[in-house]
Order: structure tokens, then sequence, then C-alpha cells
């Protein structure tokens, strides 16, 4: 049977780009069980209100949930359980110097599969003040206009 190759993106955290400054990403693997792998397979999990951080000279990723396992019986899992994260001891102290700084924190932003081993991105954040999220719409809205009228320009031109 031929390996999985490529990237397979199972959720993504889209609030968390709108909520945080994203300073750095990591990718790190995660520990999880069989029942965990197969309901990820069929393309089920919600980040929204995960986190992860450091106990001592290990990562945790917890609140991200992962349904159960359809087909699964007594051997399936917990949905929110917290999971290890697989991270070198390196990666691991930089991210608790980073978080140690103050005001900064561990979001995942994206759950997938790479060449068939589950990964999740994580990033180091600093969470935005209520005006910098309007300030966020206000030029989300401005490019959106901006597009509008370049179109309607261009269709005028024809």
């Amino acid at each position: 049977m031929p390996r999985e190759r490529g990237e397979q993106v199972i959720a993504t955290n889209r609030r968390a780009r709108f909520d945080y400054e994203i300073e750095k990403t990591y990718e790190a693997g995660l520990v999880l069980t069989g029942t965990e792998v197969k309901s990820l397979r069929q393309g089920r999990a919600n980040l929204s209100d995960g986190y992860a951080y450091i106990d001592g000279e290990q990562a945790w990723l917890d609140a991200v949930h992962i349904p159960e396992y359809s087909q699964g019986h007594w051997t399936n899992h917990s949905t929110k359980r917290t999971r290890k994260l697989l991270l070198h001891k390196a990666e691991i102290i930089k991210l608790s110097h980073a978080i140690s700084a103050g005001g900064y924190t561990l979001i995942p932003l994206k759950l997938y599969f790479s060449d068939g081993r589950a990964k999740v991105e994580i990033a180091v954040a600093k969470g935005k003040r209520e005006y910098e999220k309007r300030q966020t719409i206000r030029e989300r809205e401005d490019k959106r206009e901006a597009e509008r009228a370049m179109r309607s320009r261009n269709r005028l031109g024809d």
C-alpha cells in the first residue's frame, strides 16, 4: 500500500487570526489514540477553544475537540482530553521563554495530516485589543471595496 504524500488539512482556527497577533508559528506532532486518528481521518475536529501550554519540559494541547469515532465502542477516547505535543527540547525552551515574557500565549492554528502523520501548527500570539480588532475589520472592508471598484472599472473598459 503506498504511503500518503502531501498535506491534508483537517481543521483551521480562523478566529485565532482575528483575535490574536501571530508572532511565530511552529509545527508539532500529536500523541493520539487509534480512535482519535480515525475520527480525524473523517475530517472532524474543532480548534476554536484550544490552547497549548508548557508544563515542565513537555508541551500540551488542551481543549481541542475531536469527536468520538462513529464506529468506535468502549475504546473510544474522551473528546476534549489533554494531548501531548511532540516538539524538540530546544523548541520547547524557546516557547517557554516567549510565554514567560508576558502577554503571549500558545494557540493552535491548523490541524492536518502531513505525509500520513497528524500535525498541529501552533503559534506564539499576543491578544488583540478591541480597537485593533475594529481596525482589522476596517482594513478588510477597505480591501474588498477597492477590489470591487477595480472589477467594475475593468468591466467598463471592456
